[in-house]
């Protein structure tokens, strides 16, 4: 299930691990500090019932990746979705998001990839959560991370042949990079996630870079006050899609006029529920259209 691109890996820096080891040793209980005040009458709260749920780790070669799961229970054979998180990590919000995926018949699996670099829950200041953890994350050992995320997932009850990704914000980004990197991927659906930027050391390759070596089709949905992401990016990456290999043609953005960013964000005061609702139903169809279901 997992897998990697000889081309794309090599514009990749060398994967050097933390040698303090993994920093975040479990996912966060409740909201992430960061995220401010939680809007209690908004965020959704799914069930547990019917499903296998919970805290799992990861085998990840120098250590074990804490990482949150929930799959329908008793069931085997299951298409497997990785959920990405935004840059708070594996909190309430992204376990939630597990578990409506699971109700929806899916083995989803969300990592906590910043583990080595530190602990998101932690924060109180977006700005040092970004200095001290999420700008230190390498590209590199996220993909090898995630290869090791669907690696477990086809060894605990997850079919070896339907396997799909989706993110927000920071695991927007992620969601395109991964759908250029694994060819055993059936697709993707990236939820705002960068489309720009200035390559890096630790980020080598903008989405729009790798347009090219796309070998799985991702759904992209975007808001159209979004004041972080430019929708001249938007325009330029369904340009670039449109002129790209099978995988990038098959792509589709779709861009919601009124949202602003992380309008899937049911906790915090961005959320719109109109378009959260809408584009959760299309990317469920995305995925049953590409084969996950």
């Amino acid at each position: 299930m997992s897998g990697s691109d000889s081309e794309f890996d090599s514009l990749l820096p060398p994967l050097k691990l933390d040698r303090r080891g993994f920093i975040a040793t479990s996912v966060a209980a409740g909201f992430s500090l960061a995220t401010g005040q939680a809007v209690a009458q908004t965020a959704i709260k799914t069930d547990a019932r019917g499903l296998t749920a919970g805290k799992i780790e990861i085998p990840a070669g120098d250590g074990k990746i804490p990482a949150y799961r929930a799959a329908p229970e008793g069931k085997k054979n299951l298409p497997t979705l990785l959920v990405i998180s935004e840059i708070f990590g594996v909190h309430e919000y992204i376990q939630d998001v597990c578990r409506r995926l699971a109700h929806a018949g899916y083995l989803a699996i969300a990592p906590e990839l910043f583990a080595r670099q530190g602990d998101p829950s932690k924060y109180t200041e977006i700005a040092k959560l970004r200095a001290e953890v999420v700008d230190r994350v390498p590209d590199a050992q996220v993909l090898s991370d995630l290869d090791a995320t669907a690696a477990w997932a086809k060894e605990h009850g997850g079919a070896a042949d339907k396997l799909g990704i989706l993110g927000f914000c920071w695991g927007g980004r992620i969601t395109w990079l991964y759908a250029a990197h694994n060819p055993g991927l059936k697709a993707g659906a990236a939820w705002y996630g960068q489309l720009g930027g200035t390559p890096s050391e630790l980020k080598p390759k903008s989405v729009l870079d790798l347009v090219e070596q796309l070998k799985a089709p991702v759904l992209g949905a975007y808001g159209g006050k979004d004041a972080g992401i430019p929708l001249e990016d938007v325009d330029k990456m369904r340009i670039a899609l449109a002129k790209g290999p099978a995988a990038a043609k098959a792509s589709r953005i779709d861009v919601y006029p009124d949202a602003p960013h992380a309008f899937h964000a049911d906790y915090r005061p961005s959320f719109r529920k109109t378009e959260a609702e809408q584009a959760w139903t299309r990317m469920l169809d995305w995925f049953a259209e590409k084969g996950l279901k």
